[in-house]
């Protein structure tokens, strides 16, 4: 499906006689959209928005996202009945290809993806070569690069079956990267993927098993992890969608162009919201100092930052922090979790968020970072780890917008316009005689 003229608007450059008229595009959701790639041959000017947050750099049928009335849908599909009644390899098979799966279509994705989650054995050393110190996204940007050179075999993107495979070996082998990080950093052995786990339990065993004791899974934490990665799977053109999209504009392999997602997600305006939760709640210290907190947090005088309420383009509420609540109390039920701090805080902090008219009036609701950060902490899975879980489950979106790039037509190589304020044109002069 592509967007549709709408009708046209008329710009005229204020003091001399050029005008123009620019096309209206609609698709099928959201505002009309003014159609300005002729705007600079007809009137010799460009638009200035920095940071794109005007300008709509590409169409895509992938996902959709309404602020105003919260609303987030997969490929039309609501992320409330997905994440209710799905799981996550079957939205990785509507992302990647548009529909949901028949029982046979989902049987042998199933296979493919769980047949790839193996690394090349090469890759283990990979891993002596970091610090033990190292962040583990410094490790996955690193190791998710270098894939490009143990599977050359499909870097042919213009061959849509070995696109077809490397988005198998990104969604399959990224939380074997990701888990082997984390065992790297804690000093334990790396574990192997199983073949008779389900996605989501096979990356939890990977994280959580030794080889001296037989692991357990447990339901209620798999599903908890399953929902964090269907409601992290992709949310239209972010910064390191957009970064992934910019790079496989040039052409690059799919795998340096995960890489390049995964080091726009590490920026801390980015990836790391769930981290700055806990640090908040630690900088708080108990739960009898929020008041205070919240005091400091009115003053418009004080800097005190609140993580984890509201959103950027949620303005009513974050559809995904409803699931994540659920899931939330869920975990924290199941773990039987007592005189833990921080989450006797975060629970503090969602009462009153939610009765509270100063975050009422603002709507500064409890969001999914808030959610996805308590539950991460109460499942013991350190901070340090949580934009690498967001990074396992953003790659089958990252990788469905390459691929839905790739095939686009239409699509050129990313080229940003500036407006240039340095030095105009000037003359060298040699060493010896600047003043």
């Amino acid at each position: 499906m592509t967007s549709k003229a709408t009708g046209s608007i008329t710009v005229t450059v204020e003091g001399s006689n050029k005008s123009t008229t620019l096309p209206l595009l609609g698709g099928t959701l959201g505002p009309q959209v003014a159609d300005i790639r002729k705007l600079y041959g007809d009137l010799g000017i460009f638009t200035y928005d920095p940071g794109y947050g005007a300008t709509a750099s590409c169409e895509s049928t992938i996902t959709y996202i309404d602020g105003d009335e919260g609303v987030l849908l997969y490929r039309g599909y609501p992320i409330e009945q997905l994440a209710e009644n799905s799981d996550f390899l079957e939205v990785c098979y509507l992302l990647l290809n548009g529909e949901l799966p028949t029982n046979g279509e989902y049987k042998a994705f199933h296979k493919g993806v769980t047949y790839h989650t193996m690394l090349h054995e090469q890759l283990r050393r990979f891993y002596d070569g970091f610090r033990r110190d190292a962040h583990p996204m410094a490790i996955m940007c690193g190791v998710v690069g270098a894939m490009a050179a143990f599977y050359h075999d499909n870097l042919d993107i213009n061959d849509a079956e070995q696109r077809r495979i490397a988005a198998f070996r990104l969604i399959a082998k990224v939380p074997t990267i990701a888990a082997w990080a984390y065992k790297y950093s804690i000093g334990q052995p790396f574990l192997y993927p199983r073949n008779d786990l389900g996605y989501a339990e096979n990356f939890l065993y990977m994280l959580n098993g030794v080889p001296a004791e037989e692991y357990v899974n447990n339901p209620i934490l798999s599903r908890a992890m399953d929902r964090i990665l269907i409601l992290h799977a992709d949310h239209e053109q972010n910064a390191s969608t957009s970064t992934v999209r910019l790079a496989g504009s040039t052409g690059a392999n799919p795998f340096a162009c995960i890489a390049a997602g995964i080091a726009a997600l590490w920026g801390p305006a980015h990836g790391g919201a769930n981290e700055a939760v806990l640090k908040m709640l630690a900088e708080i210290g108990s739960p009898e100092n929020i008041p205070q907190f919240i005091s400091e947090v009115k003053d418009k005088n004080s800097h005190t930052k609140l993580m984890g309420f509201g959103h950027r383009v949620y303005k009513n509420f974050d559809p995904r922090a409803k699931i994540m609540k659920e899931t939330c109390h869920e975990v924290l039920a199941e773990l039987g979790i007592k005189d833990e701090p921080l989450l006797d805080m975060a629970m503090e902090m969602e009462r009153i968020a939610l009765s509270d008219d100063y975050f009422i009036q603002r709507k500064l609701y409890p969001n999914v970072d808030f959610y996805s950060g308590i539950i991460l902490k109460a499942m013991g899975i350190p901070t340090s780890m949580f934009t690498v879980l967001f990074a396992v489950a953003r790659t089958v979106g990252w990788v469905s917008q390459w691929k839905e790039l790739i095939e686009d037509p239409s699509q050129r190589i990313g080229r940003p316009r500036q407006i240039y304020t340095g030095a105009a044109a000037r003359d060298f002069v040699p060493v010896d005689k600047r003043g």
